[in-house]
């Protein structure tokens, strides 16, 4: 069943329903049915959300459906499309992934030529349909839809000064205060009260917004989260204006990439064109390097560089670092594959899938009776034995995190007739949990954190074990400068925040 909320739609009071879709489906990565059951305890890190925006457009919802199409990977807990008209600002948001929410009948209730769009994975708030966004507030300055990526660090103070002076918060999600500080902004224009609210707030913030006329897009002045503009052009007619998280959404969209906002920039786009002012400058720029790790797909530009690039440099990196005697190179699937190409290539070994993914391991399943062991890993991968049996492997992933995972994969590798199995990392070691907008273990749920390399490795029972050094992970995403990596380092770019001062994601929905 899929939950959705309807707000400000012509023809309807503002209401939730719950819609029951033709096949019930079950997501373990959210939580839901059979499959959290049995399924991982150590997940890949989640990066919260995407974003979309559409400006000039006659059919402005399908095209954000589109983007956010290709933005599921960024999240799959909830997604929602605000479009406006020039009158009238509606928006429909839901609980599941895009294809689910928005189907035929209900894009054709979003018309207009502007629309913004999300898709959620929750880092802050309730995971509630309430939270998922873009978020509608009713304010002194009008109706304003926002929709945003990151994590705002200094929310607590700002939050309650906003309520000694009056505001009512309908969620608890973080991105409502942007609103509200704008709505309570004294500034005599909405670009001013929106400048100036974003420079009273601190962490990372990449964000869309609109009201009945416009389209505005900013981000945070270190550009912690990645947010790109490009244009479809229309012959005979004004252009189409898209902004987007990731430069993969154009492609869908067939608009041509144009230039990332930059850290610090609020853009403006009305009926005359687009505008641009730089509310806040020289802050020294941290965009998440993790976004060429893992988050971003690998035909996205990020940060002004080809993520496929960044991820082909890790592997030959790694290669060059930590290379030992092998008979095949195995990546585990998907987030693994770009950087076992690079170290493949670099070393000279064949490169082979010897894990097999199952992408369909959302859909219902019936536990078996009897318990299997590591059963959430088996139904996700399986290993292709006669690639495996007899050969000394080396195993390329993206990350380790609890390490459980990593440890079932190496006993399934081991399983299949593997004579040694060797874990290569294509990052350092993540030692300490992320603020800006990454879905994070606390300190002491990270293994790194905790144990030494050799202890790691005899946790996950590998021959060996190997990570990207950090001056090799900055080689492979072309500078040394520029980037985050507090959660290998430990050392934070903005003021220190406990992790249990940020409000706990909770999947009460």
């Amino acid at each position: 069943m899929t939950r959705i909320l309807y707000q400000g739609v012509a023809g309807t009071i503002d209401v939730s329903e719950v819609l029951r879709s033709n096949q019930e489906i079950c997501h373990p990565e959210r939580g839901e049915g059979p499959a959290s059951r049995a399924g991982e305890d150590d997940p890949k890190l989640h990066e919260e959300c995407g974003v979309v925006a559409i400006h000039g457009h006659a059919d402005a919802a399908r095209q954000v459906y589109l983007g956010l199409y290709a933005l599921q990977h960024r999240g799959q807990e909830s997604g929602g499309i605000a479009t406006a008209d020039g009158h009238r600002l509606a928006n429909i948001k839901g609980m599941g992934l895009i294809s689910e929410i928005f189907t035929d009948d209900v894009l054709q209730k979003l018309p207009g030529d502007m629309a913004i769009g999300h898709t959620r994975y929750s880092t802050t708030g309730d995971s509630a349909l309430l939270n998922a966004q873009p978020i509608r507030v009713e304010s002194t300055k009008g109706l304003i839809a926002i929709a945003h990526n990151g994590n705002l660090v200094n929310l607590g103070n700002v939050r309650a000064r906003l309520e000694r002076d009056g505001a009512y918060f309908q969620t608890t999600s973080d991105s409502e205060i942007i609103v509200q500080l704008i709505a309570h902004s004294r500034a005599g224009t909405l670009v001013d009260a929106i400048a100036e609210s974003l420079s009273q707030i601190d962490g990372a913030f990449s964000i869309v917004m609109m009201t009945r006329d416009r389209v505005f897009a900013a981000r945070d002045p270190r550009g912690f989260r990645p947010l790109s503009m490009g244009r479809i052009r229309n012959p005979g007619g004004r252009d189409t204006i898209v902004f987007a998280s990731e430069t993969c959404a154009f492609d869908l969209l067939r608009a041509e990439y144009e230039r990332d906002v930059l850290p610090g920039e609020l853009v403006m786009v009305t009926e005359d064109g687009v505008t641009s002012r730089q509310y806040s400058s020289g802050v020294e720029q941290t965009s998440c390097i993790f976004e060429h790790v893992y988050f971003a797909r690998p035909d996205s530009r990020i940060y002004g560089r080809w993520v496929q690039e960044s991820r082909d440099q890790m592997g030959r990196q790694l290669a060059r670092e930590s290379h030992v005697p092998s008979d095949v190179i195995v990546p585990v699937p998907d987030s693994g594959v770009t950087a076992a190409l690079g170290y493949a290539e670099e070393a000279g070994v064949p490169f082979r899938f010897g894990l097999i993914r199952n992408h369909y391991v959302g859909r219902t399943f019936i536990e078996p009776e009897q318990r299997v062991r590591d059963f959430g890993v088996k139904l996700k991968l399986n290993p292709v034995r006669n690639l495996l049996e007899g050969k000394r492997v080396i195993l390329i992933d993206d990350s380790i995190i609890r390490g459980t995972t990593s440890r079932k994969i190496v006993r399934m590798v081991r399983g299949a007739g593997a004579k040694e199995v060797h874990l290569r990392i294509s990052c350092p070691p993540t030692i300490s949990p992320c603020f800006y907008g990454v879905d994070t273990p606390s300190k002491r749920d990270l293994i790194a954190a905790n144990k030494t390399i050799d202890e790691i490795r005899q946790f996950i029972e590998a021959d060996s074990l190997a990570y990207l050094s950090l001056d090799g992970l900055y080689q492979a995403c072309g500078s040394n400068t520029g980037y985050c990596v507090a959660c290998y380092t430990g050392n934070y770019p903005t003021q220190w925040v406990d992790v249990e001062d940020i409000l706990p994601a909770t999947a009460n929905a």
